[in-house]
């Protein structure tokens, strides 16, 4: 019978079958942070059980440490020092790998996962972060846990798990000039709702797939989770392989030649058959910023608000409402007419060199609008040694913007540092629920680009304009 990609990674894991839809499955690699790793170990430290496979769990500092030049284990979360420092201790206790503040490959756990090779084809992969789903984009079943969950894989290798239904969302045509992973991601979820992918897999394919590279898929991957979805993939091919050899963790010798062969077979059989298909023709799209409060609250940049739609039903229409109200604006306004106070530019959605490179391409020479508090955030501390060696922090400094130590930073809003009260900011990241990212701050999302243009003008701007 012909199988999806997800069905094969499926039953390469498949230790037992449970009852219907529901397995054991053995799990290859499991990733911690600072948020919740230390409850995760240090809780399976006190029932007296151990890490099973040290070698195959890692952690990194990226929620809660700041990003502040000349950081420490002082961060303005509350109680965020004793997170960051159980976490190093635990780690320790367990042997296993962190990746601390004064490592040179610290960095937010799903940018470092796939530049050091830890994430691979046909493994599985699970973090206590919904993003987890970003790592798919190698072909790898990833996807975010609970703390509990992580604990009883670190103590098992294995977890039991409900199997979600399949979707495959076809992107095709051609990507139009100005256009990114992050709006065509953005654009499906504005077009069938946050709910859209609700309960599935999903596997993302076609000919402008095929064409992105590996660090766009991963943002593509990433905001699968802001579809409902159990996680997104990708099929790896020969870009992947290019990108994963001679990475750190990356097979060697007869084992690469070995993996590149199971590799191969990673794709989906022609004639398998998914339970709901999408297919999204890109040739006509443009930008896409998001107006409201949740990510299907998106249109084009140079739209105007959408008004309340005839068709949605009653909590639907009061869910409008909030928005225009929380947000300050309403319908039929024009998009491009919002002033913003702020730019941000990080987290695990787009803070990959190539981000970097591209809101570089539009600072160029030109200088953040006057009371834009523009910030950016590379994903890694090798992003930020690429950055460096390219020119590319000399680019945004000039231009304006801060130049930040890798992390999450101002992603989300946990009683630590934030944009301010009611504060408008245009961001590269994947949420724009309320309080988010500050006390009632109003966050767009947008690709890197849009929020380089946007600060330059100072307001919400068709990144089209500097291309």
């Amino acid at each position: 019978m012909a199988k999806t990609l997800f069905d094969k990674l499926w039953t390469d894991h498949e230790v037992a079958v449970l009852e219907d839809n529901v397995s054991l499955l053995y799990i290859d690699r499991i990733f911690l942070h600072e948020r919740t790793g230390s409850i995760a170990l240090e809780s399976l430290a006190s029932d007296d059980r151990v890490v099973r496979n040290p070698e195959k769990v890692f952690c990194t500092m990226d929620h809660i440490v700041d990003t502040h030049t000349g950081r420490t284990d002082e961060t303005l979360v509350p109680g965020g020092k004793q997170f960051i420092q159980s976490t190093r201790a635990a780690s320790k206790a367990a042997g296993i790998k962190l990746f601390d503040i004064t490592d040179p490959w610290q960095g937010i756990a799903h940018v470092i996962s796939p530049e050091l090779g830890i994430v691979q084809p046909g493994c599985t992969l699970i973090c206590p972060d919904s993003h987890t789903c970003s790592q798919g984009a190698l072909g790898a079943l990833a996807w975010g846990v609970g703390s509990s969950e992580a604990e009883h894989a670190m103590a098992t290798n294995t977890l039991v798990v409900k199997r979600p239904n399949t979707m495959r969302v076809n992107f095709t045509g051609k990507l139009p000039s100005g256009l990114t992973a992050k709006d065509l991601i953005l654009h499906l979820i504005s077009k069938y709702g946050a709910a859209g992918g609700s309960g599935c897999a999903i596997e993302f394919a076609g000919e402008v797939v095929e064409n992105l590279s590996i660090e766009a898929r991963l943002t593509l991957c990433n905001m699968a989770v802001e579809f409902s979805a159990f996680t997104g993939l990708i099929a790896p091919d020969q870009k992947t392989i290019e990108y994963l050899q001679g990475k750190q963790y990356a097979p060697t010798g007869d084992k690469w030649l070995e993996a590149n062969k199971y590799w191969a077979t990673l794709s989906t059989d022609a004639g398998a058959v998914f339970d709901k298909e999408i297919t999204i023709i890109c040739d006509d799209l443009s930008p896409v910023v998001t107006w409201g409060t949740s990510p299907q609250h998106a249109c084009g940049v140079t739209d105007n608000v959408p008004s309340i739609p005839f068709t949605v039903d009653a909590n639907e229409k009061a869910s409008y409402a909030r928005a225009y109200q929380y947000m300050d604006l309403h319908a039929e306004q024009l998009v491009e007419s919002l002033s913003i106070d702020a730019a941000f530019i990080g987290s695990c959605t787009n803070s990959r060199i190539s981000d970097l490179r591209e809101a570089a391409g539009i600072l160029k020479g030109r200088k953040v609008a006057e009371g834009v508090n523009a910030i950016c955030v590379p994903g890694s501390k090798e992003v930020k040694r690429m950055a460096e060696k390219e020119g590319l922090d000399k680019i945004f400094i000039d231009a304006g913007f801060e130049w930040r130590e890798p992390g999450c930073s101002m992603c989300f809003f946990a009683g630590g540092e934030n944009f301010g009260f009611r504060k408008r900011v245009i961001s590269s990241t994947n949420r724009n629920f309320e309080g988010r990212q500050g006390p009632e701050t109003r966050s767009h999302l947008a690709s890197p680009i849009t929020v380089a243009a946007s600060a330059i003008t100072g307001k919400i701007t068709d990144p089209r304009k500097f291309l």
